[in-house]
């Protein structure tokens, strides 16, 4: 497994739409891809800014080509994300789940 991780900021009056744009046109790309499986959107209220950390799950790296394309490093935004956003990373992470912990034992 793949996670895929990316940060963005915005500003505080900008913030829930950002949310709320993962929440419904990222998850519905995301979803579409064989091979996704699930994402999490961290948020943290940092002063004047709010960073928000994407974390998608991959069974591999054909599967992320699949959501962003031939340059899987680099960072996938609407133009919707980036009028709610102030600043953000233009490359990504991917890193392999060495550990993968359920909340309960099978």
């Amino acid at each position: 497994m793949i996670a895929r991780t990316w940060r963005g900021w915005a500003g505080k009056a900008t913030a829930d739409d950002y949310q709320r744009h993962y929440g419904s046109e990222v998850a519905v790309n995301l979803r579409k891809i064989d091979g996704f499986l699930g994402a999490r959107l961290l948020r943290q209220d940092d002063g004047d800014e709010v960073l928000f950390t994407s974390i998608a799950y991959f069974t591999g790296m054909d599967e992320i080509r699949a959501f962003a394309g031939e340059d899987p490093g680099q960072a996938v935004l609407a133009d919707v994300a980036r009028r709610a956003l102030t600043r953000w990373d233009e490359r990504v992470t991917h890193h392999e789940v060495a550990v993968d912990l359920p909340v309960h034992d099978s």
